[in-house]
């Protein structure tokens, strides 16, 4: 999805076109991660840029796009660009000792506290 997005129409409450543009941008999301994966991929990602106008847009991540959006209209935007690509993902393993190993206490300090 690539798209231009008026924040300020004529004759339209601006509060409720900035809901239905990130309505429109979930939306899109949502129908994108229900399409079947490739063969290989574990995930649905998105290459996302986000900016005033198309030559402006920076790569953001796609969970700071609604905050970005919120700080262009509290700038004072009168539009905004989205780019929205889905691409397939792959899950990266953790490595052996990372996690849950560390936070667990030990039975030897549990043992001197008593």
């Amino acid at each position: 999805m690539r798209k231009i997005y008026l924040l300020r129409p004529e004759g339209k409450n601006p509060d409720r076109v900035l809901e239905a543009v990130k309505h429109d941008i979930r939306k899109y999301i949502k129908r994108e991660r229900r399409r079947d994966l490739p063969e290989g991929a574990s995930f649905w990602d998105f290459d996302c840029r986000f900016g005033a106008d198309k030559e402006s847009a920076q790569t953001v991540h796609p969970a700071e796009l609604i905050n970005q959006l919120d700080a262009l209209v509290a700038a004072g935007g009168e539009q905004c660009y989205v780019e929205l690509l889905a691409k397939p993902g792959v899950r990266q393993r953790r490595p052996v000792g990372e996690g849950a190993s560390a936070e667990e206490p030990t039975s030897e300090t549990d043992a001197s506290d008593d």
